[in-house]
């Protein structure tokens, strides 16, 4: 199937049936979201995998008793970097000159401009430009999963800090910035299955040019 065929495919499933999805497939989907691509190719952002079933029944009242949550084979966590910091950049910018087999000093001007740019700015702008690039590899997380033909629901409707507090994120520097449970659609119980896919017409979406 094309891309387009597979985001037709696919909905914000609200009932899953607590089937496994196979690991080949998860880590298809992960590996989509590690290729994704990030501003300055910093990729700030992490996920975590939850398969855990105690884990994730403390996830669930956080989530306003979403039952994904408990139902979904696994949850992908999109974690953000709370704050940019020179260290952080040095640091992703010296493994990609290593990996290249560049001198280390070679992108130097532009790390330098990056963070002088960077550095005069608040730690919210900070974190809300780093969630901004988490979900760009969320959004190609969605599109994996539906090639995969594994049913998947964005999740913005969580208590943040609380979720922060659960997994721990502070000790890694990082913001739960949005979360993507990962199933197989109940569509028996999903009052949302059959419903028929609505979008902004394209002559509305698509502006003139000017």
């Amino acid at each position: 199937m094309s891309l387009l065929e597979n985001l037709a495919w696919r909905y914000a499933t609200k009932k899953m049936n607590g089937k496994t999805v196979p690991q080949e497939k998860v880590e298809y989907i992960l590996e989509a979201a590690r290729m994704s691509p990030s501003s300055s190719g910093l990729q700030p952002y992490r996920v975590l995998v939850i398969t855990d079933p105690e884990i994730k029944e403390k996830m669930k009242p956080i989530a306003w008793n979403q039952s994904q949550i408990t139902d979904a084979s696994h949850i992908l966590v999109f974690a953000s970097w709370d704050k940019y910091t020179e260290e952080k950049i040095q640091e992703v910018f010296h493994k990609t000159l290593e990996e290249r087999g560049l001198p280390l000093d070679r992108m130097d001007d532009y790390k330098e401009k990056l963070w002088g740019l960077y550095s005069q700015l608040s730690e919210e702008w900070h974190a809300n430009h780093a969630a901004k690039q988490a979900y760009i590899a969320f959004g190609l997380a969605i599109a994996a999963a539906a090639e995969q033909k594994v049913d998947a629901t964005p999740m913005e409707g969580f208590d943040n800090a609380a979720m922060d507090e659960l997994l721990g994120l502070e000790e890694y520097g990082l913001k739960s910035a949005v979360i993507l449970p990962l199933g197989y659609r109940d569509e028996a119980e999903d009052w949302n299955v059959n419903l028929k896919k609505v979008r902004t017409p394209k002559e509305e979406f698509l502006l003139e040019e000017v």
